[in-house]
């Protein structure tokens, strides 16, 4: 069992970063660390797109129109996956989802709201 905890949300200008941060929370070491750890976004209006993947043997994958500005970690000790949002842009506002897919069992965390406006 996994609860997914989103944070670091906020207001951010045109150009500036931002990073989200998410707590596994009841998450044993072993279960995190085979989880495929995703972040996921939802503007108004759209449908739910993933913006970047980081899956249990260390590689990442990244939605098109961030990548090279966006980057995804995460620290398996901690329980913990992260999204480094650099050089953000206006379309970049949504709702952001913390996702994790541990053998076929999904999680969603609550969201957390990024808003790009200068």
């Amino acid at each position: 069992q996994m609860q997914l905890v989103e944070s670091g949300g906020g207001l951010v200008q045109p150009g500036g970063s931002l990073t989200l941060s998410c707590l596994a929370s009841r998450a044993i070491l072993s279960t995190f660390t085979s989880a495929q750890m995703g972040w996921y976004r939802q503007a108004p209006g759209k449908e739910r797109e993933l913006v970047a993947l980081s899956r249990n043997d260390g590689s990442t994958n990244y939605e098109d129109s961030v990548q090279g500005r966006f980057t995804i970690s995460r620290d398996n000790r901690k329980r913990t996956v992260y999204l480094r949002m650099n050089n953000v842009i206006p379309e970049d506002t949504a709702v952001y989802y913390c996702h994790s897919d541990y053998f076929g069992a999904q999680f969603w965390g609550q969201g957390t709201q990024v808003t790009v406006s200068s």
